[in-house]
């Protein structure tokens, strides 16, 4: 379960302040409503992939504590 700020505060801040669990959350929330979204919906999910691109995506080194993706649970 997801414990963390939520959409409304987020929404006062640039996506490049937003934690990895953060974009992961949310992307992944977005990607599974894409076909219901409107236009606000997909500039958020849009500005939220573009954040995850210029951060090198979403895959972490995998050391003996964690794997390479980034979990939100």
């Amino acid at each position: 379960m997801y414990v963390g700020r939520d959409m409304t505060e987020l929404s006062m801040m640039g996506k490049q302040d937003w934690s990895d669990k953060e974009l992961a959350f949310f992307h992944h929330n977005l990607q599974q409503i894409a076909p219901y979204l409107n236009s606000e919906g997909l500039t958020i999910h849009r500005e939220i992939v573009k954040e995850i691109i210029s951060r090198g995506g979403m895959r972490q080194e995998a050391d003996w504590t964690s794997g390479s993706r980034v979990h939100y649970d």
